[in-house]
Formats: structure tokens, sequence, C-alpha cells
């Protein structure tokens, strides 16, 4: 009993600043051991402390959705019903804004495309239905544009193969269906050129076996009909001329088709032909 008691009063330092002085929580939840301040207060300029109050005491979070304290506002969205944050869509704070995004209906969501701040429209990206994303087509940050070629429905993802942007790209070449490939085939990029000839169909990437990248070729090696192969026992890499001779002795439908896990990289596989083999 002693020690709920010496919960009930106020912390010197609360006294010193004021922060129990007028407060509408301090004859009711005070006493209680509602609140606590240094530990959990509503009135402290402390995010930790404004969460434990409002984790504890969720009723009172909407009453707080209008506060001047940007922390106080967006930890207040994270606790107040859904129904009562749409009002924060276009709040000063972002940080406020990013608790809205992430938590208000799908169906509100439109009205948040446009925000100023990045981390917004990632969760607003991230959350969109699938057949709304084509409104964030055009956005500035590349990252955005990432998480748009990873959920867009297939038959959109056209639409960001020519970005200017590699991680955007190489998303696209990652889910494009095999026969639709062959619009990355000529990509600036090797590493999307390799996604592309272990992927696609096998005429793809028997049109990039000739590719000047020794690991693109070696990607293509494992996906080309073995019939294209031949030309490659003679190929300047060790490791381009190991891989055909394996496929040309086994030329089953099985023997090819590298898992996009194993798709070589210039940073995952040696040449051994540089060594002097």
């Amino acid at each position: 009993m002693a020690a709920e008691d010496s919960r009930a009063v106020p912390a010197p330092e609360a006294l010193a600043t004021g922060l129990c002085d007028g407060c509408i929580h301090a004859a009711g939840l005070l006493p209680r051991g509602g609140c606590r301040p240094g530990d959990t207060c509503i009135r402290a300029h402390s995010g930790r402390q404004i969460d434990r109050f409002l984790r504890l005491h969720r009723d009172e979070a909407e009453h707080y959705l209008g506060d001047l304290f940007w922390e106080r506002r967006a930890i207040a969205a994270r606790y107040a019903p859904v129904e009562r944050i749409g009002t924060l869509m276009h709040d000063p704070d972002e940080v406020v804004r990013r608790v809205v995004a992430e938590r208000i209906p799908v169906e509100q969501l439109p009205g948040m495309v446009r925000d100023p701040d990045r981390e917004v429209r990632l969760s607003v990206a991230a959350r969109l239905p699938a057949t709304d994303l084509g409104a964030l087509l055009k956005d500035p940050d590349y990252l955005i544009r990432v998480t748009l070629a990873r959920r867009l429905p297939h038959g959109q993802l056209a639409r960001l193969a020519r970005d200017p942007e590699r991680e955007v790209r190489k998303a696209v070449a990652q889910r494009l269906p095999p026969f639709a490939l062959y619009t990355l085939a000529d990509d600036a990029e090797a590493e999307i050129r390799a996604i592309v000839a272990a992927r696609g169909l096998p005429e793809t990437a028997a049109d990039l076996l000739q590719d000047p990248e020794w690991w693109v070729r070696l990607a293509a090696v494992h996906n080309a009909p073995p019939e294209t192969l031949a030309p490659l026992l003679n190929d300047p890499e060790a490791e381009v001329r190991e891989a055909v001779r394996h496929r040309l002795q086994d030329p089953g439908p099985n023997s090819g088709g590298m898992p996009p896990h194993a798709i070589p990289s210039p940073h995952s596989t040696q040449s051994t032909s540089k060594d002097g083999s």
C-alpha cells in the first residue's frame, strides 16, 4: 500500500515545472496511480512518457489529436479510434501524417498520394490496393517506384521497364513474366540483363549468349536452348566454358533454368580465367 501511495505524490521536478499544476488528470488519475510525472505523463515533453500514458488510457487519445505539440498529436493518432484520425491527413508535421498513413482505411489513402514526405508516400504505396497504384507511377522518389514495381499487377509492370533508376528496373525484371522479359534484354545494366538471361524465355536467353559481360553469358548458358551453346565452348571465360560443357552433356529440361537466387554477378562470382586458367 505504501508503494501505491508513493506513486500518487507528484515528483519534485514535476511540481517545480508545473506539470501537474492545472492538469485535468491531477485530481482523478494521479491519486490512483494512473499517471506519474517523470514516468507516465501526458503533459511531459517526452515521447516515452506520453506513449505510456496513452497506452494505459486509450480513451483519452482522441482528446489530444489537436494538441499544439506535434509529438503528442502523433502518439495520440496511434491510439485514437481510426475513424477520428482522418482530420490529420494534412497535419503540418510529417511524423503525424506518417502515423495517419499507416492507420487510416485504404479507401482514404488516395488523398495522401501527393504528400511531400517520402515516408508518408511509402506507407501509401505499401497499402494502396494494387488497382490504385497507378497514381504513384510518376513519383519523383525512386523508392516509391521500387515499391510499385514489387506490387503492381503484371499487366502494368511494363510501364516501369524504362524507368531511369536501376533498382526500379531490377524489381521489374524480377517480376515480369518470362515472355515479356525481352523488353529488358538490352538494358544498360548488366545485372538486369543477367536476370533477363536467367528468367526469360530460352530464345531471349540465346540472344544474350554474346553479351559483353561474361556473367550475363553464364546466366544465359543455363537457360538458352542447348543447340545454341556450341560457340561458347571457346568462350574466353573458363566458368562459361564449363557451364556449356555441363549443359551439352546433360541437355534435358531440368539442366538449365538458373534459379533467381543463383544469378551470377561480379560481386558473387569470380572469373577463373583471369587468374591464368
